[in-house]
Parts: C-alpha cells; sequence; structure tokens
C-alpha cells in the first residue's frame, strides 16, 4: 500500500492555521491505488511533449463488444434510468446466480447477490460488514492494495501472506495455517493474481477451504480474472471444495472480462444474512447501481463470446512475447503468468529498489510502470507491467526498458 500521501493527511490532522477544519484521524489509515497517480504523473509528461509508454494501467485495451453496447442503448430507450432496489434488480441478481451455479457448480439463488458500482465495492462492504476493531484479516503481499488499505481503515489488523516467485506467487498452505489465530476473521484470496499473474493450485485452494471450515473464518474470494486463463481451465475455491460456500464471499464484475472497466459493474456472491448486510451499505453509500447498465449484464454473461475468445488469444500472444523480451534482458528474469494480464518481472540485479527503478523507467525511458512495493512491501524487487496494450506498444516499452537498463 502506498504511503507518502499519509504524510499530507496527517499535516491536516495538526494543522494549526485558523479556519481549517482537520481531516477525521482515520484517513491516516487509507491508501490508494499508485496506478492512477503513476498514470497521472505520466499525462503531465505526455502533456510536456514526452511520448510516454504505458504499462501501469490494468485495464483491458479492447472495446466492449457490441452487442452489450447495444443492449445498454435499448435500455436506455425503453426508460430504464430510475432508482432500483440497492442489492439489485432482480432479474439481474437472478442471472448472476445462474451464472454463478453454471460457472462454479455451486447452488445460490438470487437471495446470494449483490449488484455494486464495480467489484471493489464489494472488497469495501465486506470488510466494513465483517471486520470489527482487532480483527485479523489474511491477505496475499504483493497484492493489491486496497486489501490492506480497507483492513487499516476500519481498525482491523492486516496479516499478510507472503506471495514468493520461487513458487510461481502460489501461497504456502503451512504459512498460512500459521498466520491464522482465534483473531482471524477474513481471509482474502485472488486467484487469478494482480499483480504477478499467478494462479493458486488445486489442492492450495482445497487446504483454504478445510482450514476457513476448520477455524470458523470466512473466505473472500476476488475472482474478477476468473475468464483471463491461459494454460487449463479456471478454477473457484468453490470447484475445490462446494462445502465450503457458506463462507465464501465470491468477488466478480464485468470490468476485465468484456472490457468493461468504465461502465463500473460488480457483484458479490455471498450467504443471505451478509447479502442483506451489504446491500444496507449500498443503501447508506451508493443506493443502487445504474439500472440500465445492469440489464447489460445477462446479454453478456449468456450472450456470443467470440470478442471475449479473441481478446484471450489476443492476451495470451502479448504475455509470451512480453515474457520472452523481458527474458533477453540482461539482470531482469520473468516467471510466464497463468493468467490475467500482468507481468512481474524481477528486477533485483539491476542495482536499484523497486521505486527507484520505477521512477526512472518512467523520467529517463519513458517507459510508465509501478514498483512492486506498490503492492506490498514483499514486492520489493520486482516491478508490474500490464500488457493490456497493444503488441506495438508492449514492444516499444520493453525495448526502451532493454536499453536504459543497459545503461545503468
Amino acid at each position: 500500500m502506498k504511503v507518502l500521501h499519509h504524510n499530507r493527511v496527517n499535516e491536516l490532522l495538526t494543522i494549526e492555521k485558523p479556519n481549517v477544519i482537520p481531516f477525521a484521524r482515520r484517513m491516516v489509515d487509507l491508501g490508494t491505488e499508485t496506478a492512477f497517480e503513476v498514470l497521472a504523473k505520466a499525462r503531465q509528461l505526455e502533456a510536456q511533449g514526452r511520448t510516454i509508454v504505458h504499462l501501469e494501467i490494468g485495464e483491458p485495451d479492447f472495446n466492449t463488444p457490441a452487442h452489450i453496447v447495444e443492449a445498454a442503448v435499448s435500455s436506455l430507450r425503453s426508460g430504464a434510468t430510475h432508482y432500483g432496489p440497492s442489492a439489485g434488480l432482480p432479474e439481474t441478481r437472478a442471472a448472476i446466480a445462474r451464472y454463478v451455479v453454471e460457472t462454479r457448480g455451486v447452488d445460490v439463488n438470487a437471495d446470494w447477490v449483490v449488484v455494486t458500482p464495480g467489484a471493489k465495492p464489494i472488497m469495501f462492504f465486506t470488510i466494513l460488514a465483517l471486520i470489527d476493531p482487532g480483527d485479523e484479516v489474511i491477505y496475499p503481499n504483493p497484492g493489491f492494495p486496497i486489501y490492506e488499505s480497507v483492513v487499516r481503515f476500519v481498525g482491523g489488523r492486516p496479516v499478510p501472506i507472503r506471495l514468493r516467485e520461487s513458487r510461481d506467487f502460489g501461497l504456502d498452505v503451512d504459512e498460512l495455517s500459521s498466520l491464522v489465530t482465534g483473531r482471524t476473521k477474513l481471509i482474502i484470496i485472488n486467484s487469478p493474481h494482480n499483480p504477478t499473474g499467478g494462479v493458486l493450485a488445486s489442492e492450495t485452494l482445497r487446504a483454504i477451504a478445510r482450514l476457513a471450515m476448520e477455524r470458523d473464518c470466512y473466505i473472500l474470494a476476488d475472482e474478477i480474472y476468473s475468464q483471463i486463463v491461459y494454460d487449463g481451465a479456471f478454477e473457484s475455491i468453490l470447484h475445490a471444495n462446494p462445502e465450503v460456500r457458506d463462507r465464501v464471499i465470491l468477488l466478480d464484475g464485468m470490468s476485465k472480462t468484456f472490457a468493461m472497466t468504465g461502465w463500473r459493474l460488480g457483484w458479490g456472491v455471498m450467504p443471505p444474512e451478509l447479502a442483506r448486510a451489504v446491500a444496507r451499505l449500498q443503501t447508506n453509500s451508493n443506493s443502487c447501481t445504474a439500472t440500465f447498465s445492469q440489464q447489460v449484464i445477462e446479454p453478456a454473461l449468456f450472450g456470443p463470446r467470440d470478442d471475449i475468445k479473441g481478446m484471450l488469444s489476443e492476451f495470451h500472444r502479448r504475455r509470451d512475447t512480453i515474457v520472452g523480451a523481458l527474458n533477453a534482458i540482461p539482470g531482469i528474469r520473468c516467471r510466464c503468468p497463468a493468467g490475467a494480464f500482468y507481468v512481474f518481472p524481477n528486477i533485483s540485479e539491476l542495482g536499484l529498489t523497486s521505486q527507484q527503478a520505477a521512477t526512472r523507467l518512467l523520467d529517463e525511458a519513458g517507459v510508465a510502470t509501478l514498483s512492486g512495493t506498490s503492492f506490498g512491501s514483499f514486492g520489493e524487487g520486482f516491478l508490474r507491467l500490464s500488457y493490456a496494450n497493444s503488441m506495438e506498444n508492449i514492444m516499444e516499452g520493453v525495448n526502451r526498458i532493454g536499453r536504459w537498463a543497459k545503461g545503468l
């Protein structure tokens, strides 16, 4: 989690200037996503006339499939512009439940589903609903920074489980078990994984499910990249052990699979009593997810898949290209990700910290990347690059990285 901005928050907490009201102290514990900060800096450099290769932002560079766009237009024209229920439209919730039954093999219905503006609110609302001050949450490190951020924000204790390069960024189940205490309320898993592209093995998923049931804690399964898997079929923790259903909050959405990041459409599938609590949090914050946009979810989930297959095929091609090109650069090694659209190359032999390398690559080579430490302290020695970009831009970016590294 990035913490540099906390200095500014602390300043506002202690400022003594007249007529300035300080922020709430809880804001000290709220982090951010560095990707958007790096993007802003890159845009500033572009405004100065620099040419920047963007490998920092994790969103597909494809357009939303046409049949989904047409469904949205039809929905708007039919007058779907009013409030809906906080948990989501009944028919949309039912469609998502059917999709989960078909893709995860567990028995759920609409009562298990909450539709949110993007998948990120499911993280936020789940942690708000479950975690009291002092409760412990185990989360992957390196990992998506919002996990740790929100746990700290609500007064919980974030407990990192280290993902090691030597294990293809899978987690060690024995180590995970050693971290579970009487205060552990939630275990967060993300497979396929951001930032490493790692995928949890079947035996690991089964062991996590057993552990959660034995130690009586919840699992937040972030499966937003579930349809972006290259070698073999995607496996959910619900596939691995359907009996863990009552302990799982499944997070998924439209952004990555359907190239719909700007539509802000996500959902959670969870036990109905928790779904009702999460819906109440939505009532108190967003009110509801946009009605017209919800009506595209069913045609997207059950409609034509040619665009999705084409996108996955192109990501596969880009993955193989960027991994090979990075491994050809002296001082850099890169494992081949099994899912998502990120690589997490080890740059420790270059003699720079991750942040130094990311800063200098942007300033000196015009390549926007993210420091591995943007995803937690165990990301030191790595960079994250997104290959959700054109092949031309990917190769230009890697060539620039190679020339820059040679000059160190």
